[in-house]
């Protein structure tokens, strides 16, 4: 029975660390943008190991559609 008047205290205390706490990263900003972060790892498109990244592009590299990709090439005579 006396060690709960040791851990009256302490839990007292620790309480009002957590709301400190809670209240500091209120103020400074931890919760201004809440979906941002999820968002940017999933449009995370600059990645240089995608695949068809290039730095340069000229007009020769337009991109073709899906479906030409797919369908085998016609030699051209």
């Amino acid at each position: 029975m006396e060690v709960i008047y040791g851990l009256l205290p302490l839990i007292a205390i620790l309480g009002l660390a957590m709301v400190g706490i809670l209240f500091w990263a209120i103020r400074s900003g931890q919760y201004d943008d809440m979906e941002g972060p999820g968002w940017r790892v999933i449009m995370d498109d600059d990645d240089p190991l995608l695949p068809n990244r290039r730095k340069e592009t000229s007009a020769s590299d337009t991109p073709q559609p899906v479906d030409d990709l797919a369908a085998p090439k016609k030699p051209t005579s």
